[in-house]
């Protein structure tokens, strides 16, 4: 069963499949007509082809999910090894060197203008 919201009485009401999706009278915007071609040849779909999609890659989402998922006690932003922990001492030592460069640029804003 469908259920739609009820502007009158301000409640839940069951409907019928067209009504809930289409509320208060309003219909769906897709037209019945296909678009104009824009360009002089029209481009095959994929469905026309007969042949289907092939993935080049190797699908490593298992391996990832062994590798994430390990209780080794290492946090997941470093599982990776070496890589892993460079760019996160990397990104640390950025930010520790730019949160001393605004505090010194702060400092230095803050002094009053020497006159001569």
């Amino acid at each position: 069963m469908f259920y739609k919201f009820d502007g009158f009485t301000q409640r839940l009401s069951g409907g019928a499949g067209p009504a809930v999706y289409s509320p208060q009278g309003l219909k769906p915007l897709v037209s019945s007509e296909p678009p104009t071609l824009i360009f002089a040849t029209p481009t095959k779909v994929v469905s026309e082809l007969g042949e289907g999609v092939q993935f080049l890659g190797q699908n490593k989402v298992h391996h990832f999910q062994k590798l994430f998922q390990k209780a080794d006690g290492v946090p997941v932003h470093l599982k990776r090894g070496v890589p892993d922990r460079l760019l996160y001492r990397t990104t640390m030592a950025l930010t520790i060197g730019g949160t001393i460069y605004c505090l010194v640029a702060l400092f230095l804003a803050a002094q009053p203008k020497k006159r001569n």
